[in-house]
């Protein structure tokens, strides 16, 4: 009776060893840190000599390059679809962060594929099966992101974050570049970070030097921004400010 408890002991600890190792090679989900990633939106560059920007960006600390894809039907206003990607592609090696703020995205899943991005996001109230545009996007390759605009609630993105690459929280209302940033949007970063401490959250509008930190603090780590770092005299230090404070709060 007493080899028996012993050898049970001894097997009890073997596979606790075991286990500790294995979440120390894994990571674990509380061990591993998300990355600070810093994304400035192309959207703000000088489109005539758009490579060129682009390489600079990445130059000076870049991580991704967001491209921001608008139809002018979903939002109002009219931005560039898959050829500039296509053509950006040849001139960068950068992970290129797509955002359709579309009405269909996922006639266009082939079409960003082919063209050379890497992530596709798109808007959760453009769709009627996530899940589907979820699938597909991963079928082509690319890592998939849902946005939300600021009035959509948090709740609805819940179902669907164990499939995503990313989450992007609107933090003004998605069509135009240089908004006032929503301080009132940060509750559903923080309520995305609570539940999915794995995820990727992403923002995007209004986000400068002096509104990183409500957002790292919510716990961001993706971060958009356009004229924040491209309308600024020193790119390379706004980005190092945005970075800093990502890191602060614990990313990598």
């Amino acid at each position: 009776m007493i080899l028996v408890m012993c050898v049970c002991v001894c097997v009890c600890v073997c596979v606790c060893v075991m286990l500790v190792f294995m979440c120390d090679e894994d990571g674990g989900a509380e061990s591993k840190a998300k990355k600070a990633i810093i994304c400035p939106s192309i959207l703000s560059a000088d489109f005539a000599r758009l490579a060129s920007e682009c390489s600079r960006m990445v130059d000076l600390g870049a991580d991704f390059l967001h491209v921001d894809v608008m139809d002018g039907h979903f939002v109002p206003n009219l931005t560039i679809g898959a050829p500039v990607v296509k053509s950006l592609r040849k001139h960068t090696k950068s992970v290129l962060d797509c955002h359709l703020m579309v009405s269909n995205p996922e006639q266009w899943i082939p079409d960003f594929n082919k063209a050379g991005a890497d992530t596709f996001c798109f808007h959760l109230e453009a769709v009627s099966d996530p899940l589907k545009v979820i699938k597909a996007i991963k079928q082509n390759g690319m890592k998939p992101g849902i946005a939300l605009k600021p009035d959509t609630p948090v709740s609805k993105v819940f179902p669907y974050c164990e499939h995503l690459h990313h989450v992007l929280v609107m933090t003004v209302e998605p069509g135009f570049g240089g908004q006032k940033f929503m301080w009132w949007t940060m509750p559903k970063v923080a309520g995305i970070c609570a539940r999915f401490p794995s995820v990727n959250i992403q923002v995007d509008g209004g986000v400068k030097t002096h509104t990183i930190h409500a957002c790292s603090k919510a716990g961001a780590n993706m971060i958009v921004s356009g004229s924040g770092i491209f309308g600024v005299e020193d790119p390379g230090k706004a980005m190092e400010i945005m970075k800093t404070s990502v890191c602060s709060q614990g990313a990598a």
